[in-house]
């Protein structure tokens, strides 16, 4: 099989539910439009609303220590800047987050679904200069199914590649490839991108993505597997454009 896009992801709001995008258009130095545009902090949180900008994961509730967020199901609507909560199927939640009195509904569904697991109030805020990532450097996250399989292979369980949170999903690939990929450019669809660096792995992925529960260890199967704890890579976009499932990827230089 040739390499190709298998799947694109978005995180609207860092620590809720990935949302499948039909295509993507990529621009140089930045990450997917609207990828982790928005987060939410808790009570102990050092983040200054007042002067947005990045701050490290500790600051939000995210999945390595909020686990009962992947029962939420969301979808955000990038033209009216709504945001849709839906649990079990039902919708739970809905306010337009670009603007204050949509963002107060949405805290207060939040405020009572975390009651007691959550120091403080839960506060969703907006910083459309910067990611929310793990990174402060705006990158696309890339993950390799064959990867993802070989991992499988090591648990002996089914491991949803969801887990790991990547923007671009791609297949027809060895398993850890990808990890010779540093330093190098790929093209994909339109776009190419500029391998920068392997993307370490915590508990977020040890949370099942379908029921929400902890019950896979990655990191510390990736530790007895393979004497490290990544998987994935980041990429800078260097030459912006369309990406799309079944798009090419190709390792240019």
């Amino acid at each position: 099989m040739d390499t190709a896009v298998a799947k694109i992801y978005r995180y609207p709001v860092k620590g809720l539910s990935a949302q499948i995008l039909p295509e993507v258009v990529l621009r140089p130095g930045e990450g997917l439009p609207d990828d982790r545009r928005f987060a939410i902090t808790h009570g102990a949180s050092a983040y200054d609303a007042t002067e947005p900008g990045w701050r490290p994961k500790r600051d939000f509730l995210q999945l390595a220590k909020n686990e009962r967020l992947a029962a939420l199901e969301t979808d955000y609507d990038s033209s009216t800047g709504s945001l849709t909560i839906r649990r079990n199927g039902r919708q739970v939640a809905r306010g337009q987050i670009t603007n204050p009195t949509g963002r107060l509904l949405i805290n207060q569904f939040v405020a009572a679904y975390m009651k007691g697991e959550a120091p403080g109030t839960p506060c969703l805020v907006e910083a459309p200069e910067v990611m929310f990532s793990d990174t402060r450097e705006k990158y696309v996250s890339i993950l390799n199914a064959g990867s993802v399989a070989d991992i499988e292979r090591v648990v002996n369980a089914p491991v949803d590649p969801v887990r790991f949170r990547a923007n671009l999903l791609l297949e027809g690939l060895e398993p850890w490839v990808e990890t010779k990929w540093i330093g190098h450019r790929i093209a994909i669809g339109d776009a190419v991108l500029e391998v920068v660096e392997q993307i370490g792995r915590c508990a977020a992925t040890e949370v099942n993505p379908a029921t929400a529960t902890r019950d896979i260890n990655i990191p510390l199967a990736l530790q007895r597997g393979y004497s490290h704890r990544n998987c994935g890579v980041y990429a800078r976009v260097i030459q912006g454009g369309r990406v799309a499932p079944g798009d090419a990827a190709t390792l240019i230089e």
